[in-house]
């Protein structure tokens, strides 16, 4: 059995029938984006449950083995950097029982989303492509694609046609924007729908950003409505 992780909460209203579980990035931790939820400016009659969950502590091998809140390890193999396979997986069945937890909660797999930032967005799309049931989106912030080659065949037909939004920055040197551009690249060769915005920042959020990450949550670009 799974073990569920411990989770920041925050909801917008009572009795939410809308989710959106946020993973934060190498290093971080539930509350780093606990903020942005006011920002985000979703409409007063719309009630959602956001959940950050804390992921586990681990070493970090290209951070010196130092132990940190990470999704997975990563290395260096000759300039090249490699995710933890098993590593992944495991971070995966973790958050699919965070979206059972909703699911058991009431909320429908098509009112939730999948978010996250760097390497948060990295298992918010490796997860969210190959869930068994319809999400309401995927958000992928300043982020690469984990185990890229087994997404063709691991993925769900449920989620063949999830609107994907993913955003990057120009002068981000953690994760250099062609990292995300080839993961974009991928999933669109692939058939998914990815809305993709490029805003003038490093490795972090914008206000723009926060804008068009309130405006996707209520509407989508020209799809079906994501929460609202």
């Amino acid at each position: 059995m799974t073990t569920l992780l411990e989770t920041v909460e925050i909801e917008t209203g009572s009795a939410p029938q809308a989710a959106v579980v946020w993973l934060h990035g190498l290093g971080a931790d539930g509350h780093d984006f606990e903020p942005i939820v006011p920002e985000l400016d979703l409409p007063s009659s719309l009630a959602v449950r956001f959940v950050f969950p804390h992921a586990p502590m681990r070493p970090v091998t290209i951070n010196g083995g130092w132990v940190m809140r990470a999704w997975y390890d990563i290395r260096d193999d000759g300039g090249v950097r490699r995710e933890d396979a098993a590593g992944v997986r495991v971070s995966q069945q973790q958050i699919e029982a965070l979206i059972a937890r909703e699911r058991g909660r009431g909320v429908a797999a098509d009112r939730i989303v999948l978010a996250g930032f760097s390497q948060g967005g990295a298992m918010a799309l490796h997860t969210g492509v190959r869930h068994a049931e319809r999400l309401a989106g995927i958000m992928a912030l300043s982020c690469s694609l984990p185990l890229p080659d087994t997404v063709a065949t691991e993925a769900s037909p449920a989620n063949r046609d999830v609107p994907i939004f993913m955003a990057h920055g120009r002068e981000d040197t953690l994760v250099p924007l062609a990292r995300g551009a080839r993961a974009r690249d991928l999933l669109r060769q692939l058939g998914y729908r990815v809305d993709w915005r490029e805003y003038p920042m490093p490795h972090a959020v914008c206000p723009e950003e926060i804008q068009d990450i309130g405006t996707w949550l209520r509407t989508g670009p020209g799809v079906t409505p994501r929460v609202a």
